[in-house]
């Protein structure tokens, strides 16, 4: 993951939220504080629904049963138990344990969905969940059980059990789950001098009523993703050096009769990086090939729609964190609560949907560029990128990595959100799944981020022999931007001269993606940020 300098503190105001603000606290452990404004506004919610509890006022999920029992009525003396009994029966998930960026994460998109006002918390419940946060506790939640309507019920169940003293908790200051130790809930809490959470009237309801692990997922995919761009920007102008390829399909006159913003930026991108290259300027004029394949001439066509959608994607998700997703919601101002649906995930599950595709074209067409590196007949390049073929086999098999993981990704892209099953009773007939689009869309991003580190590491190797003049023996640099990022990674992995383990390359490669140290090579040698 790229990790950008954490921001001194994001306050929580139900408003203001970014994605990059809920990856500084989820994975850089940026510190938490809750905006007085927000106090108020609880304040004035909770006070109303005190106000209806003591009257007999039939509000759902406060003096009511939850779901198919909506039409039970629940006694005052019975009201607290009926809360608590709701986490217990919710709590109910399955399989592996959701990594602790993503429990982080949620915990703070509910705190903020919370810190609106109008679910009628205590602003002592949105306190408990920023303590977690700045003591660095993160809820053990499995990561299976959501069908993405009503909420993530059953994961935000289990977060809120951790909060009560039970269940089980990482504690410490990193997402590496190695380096956390595992404690009881209980004891975690009387480590860091709390006392575990008693609910009250709608609280456990309004905790657990909302699309937080769908979108903490999302929060962390979309920022990463916007990264992720500039780097197969970046990796893409390094094959088309490697590969001698032209730079006027990137013209911006071609891209200006096709105005889509992602395209245009892309062709800008590309342009910079390859600025002044000697390697370009050696096959200028005696090139015979009058164009290049899709793969190196439609970049800008290829990624930029990937961006666009990307950029919608954005806009979704920082819409819903800063949206309120409870129900029933209260409008303290006029006096009422009204049921709804604001808790249905079907805007993030369709978002996370197109964002898994978005990102598959990406390593789509860097596995194809990938093979064009290695394929001799195609490249001109020794084969599979090493001098000594037959006794190596140099980077072959690199590329079968990379399309195995885009086969992956295919399968992974097909739409969840066109699923639905219904649940209690059929009151909730319909669902959004959004809980697995964005799992889905979690391990797509992963996946891309493997093959474009491949793609990055062939197109060094094929540098290295597209860089030495055939006629004079001559060592050519490549543009100020692609030569930078040369150097950079064969600081960090030398020439393939004779087999070694390639996974320890790849590996390698991934860590300098992951770090965006990249794109800051690439931006500090072009002398301007990349679009």
């Amino acid at each position: 993951m790229v990790k950008s300098k954490p921001t001194d503190f994001v306050l929580v105001d139900g408003e203001t939220l970014t994605p990059e603000d809920v990856f500084d606290v989820a994975v850089n452990f940026a510190e938490v504080k809750l905006s007085h404004d927000a106090i108020l506004k609880m304040e004035k919610s909770r006070k109303l629904v005190e106000k209806w509890v003591e009257s007999g006022e039939t509000i759902y999920g406060v003096t009511t049963g939850f779901g198919d029992f909506a039409m039970v009525r629940i006694e005052k003396d019975k009201i607290e138990k009926l809360q608590r009994n709701l986490i217990y029966s919710h709590s109910a998930g399955a399989g592996e344990s959701l990594p602790p960026e993503v429990v982080r994460a949620m915990m703070l998109l509910r705190a903020n969905a919370l810190a609106k006002g109008y679910s009628g918390v205590r602003p002592e419940i949105v306190d408990f969940l920023l303590k977690f946060l700045n003591n660095g506790i993160m809820p053990i939640v499995p990561s299976q059980g959501s069908v993405g309507s009503s909420g993530d019920l059953v994961q935000l169940a289990h977060l809120v059990l951790a909060m009560m003293g039970e269940g089980e908790v990482w504690v410490g200051k990193s997402i590496n789950v190695e380096k956390l130790k595992r404690f009881p809930s209980r004891s975690a809490l009387k480590k860091f001098g709390l006392k575990p959470l008693k609910l009250s009237a709608k609280e456990g309801l309004a905790l657990i009523n909302g699309t937080q692990m769908m979108t903490a997922y999302a929060c962390l995919i979309v920022k990463q993703a916007k990264e992720l761009c500039k780097i197969a920007d970046i990796a893409a102008s390094l094959s088309i050096e490697a590969l001698k390829g032209t730079d006027r399909a990137f013209d911006e006159r071609i891209h200006k009769l096709r105005p889509y913003q992602g395209q245009q930026k892309v062709a800008r991108n590309i342009l910079r990086m390859m600025r002044n290259s000697e390697i370009r300027l050696s096959h200028l004029y005696d090139d015979p090939r009058v164009q290049d394949a899709y793969s190196l001439r439609c970049v800008p066509q290829i990624h930029g729609a990937s961006r666009d959608a990307i950029d919608y994607v954005y806009n979704i998700v920082s819409i819903e964190i800063n949206s309120a997703t409870d129900n029933p919601l209260i409008f303290p101002d006029d006096g009422e609560h009204l049921e709804g649906g604001n808790f249905h995930g079907q805007p993030i599950a369709l978002a996370m949907d197109f964002m898994a595709i978005a990102l598959s074209e990406l390593a789509n067409v860097s596995e194809r560029r990938i093979e064009r590196l290695v394929n001799s007949q195609l490249s001109g390049l020794p084969k599979f990128l090493t001098k000594i073929g037959g006794l190596n086999s140099g980077l072959m098999i690199a590329q079968y990595t990379a399309a195995s993981l885009v086969s992956e990704n295919k399968v992974l892209s097909h739409p969840a959100s066109v699923d639905s099953i219904p649940t209690s009773a059929n009151q909730e007939d319909h669902n959004s799944m959004g809980s697995i689009s964005a799992q889905k869309a979690y391990r797509v991003l992963k996946n891309v981020q493997t093959v474009l580190a491949i793609e990055i590491m062939c197109a060094v190797q094929g540098i290295d022999f597209a860089r030495v003049d055939e006629k004079t023996g001559k060592i050519m640099r490549c543009g100020v931007g692609t030569q930078a990022v040369y150097e950079f990674v064969r600081k960090h992995i030398k020439h393939l001269d004779e087999d070694r383990i390639l996974h320890k390359d790849i590996i390698k490669a991934l860590e300098l993606v992951k770090s965006g140290e990249i794109i800051k090579v690439a931006e500090e040698a072009i002398g301007e940020k990349l679009e």
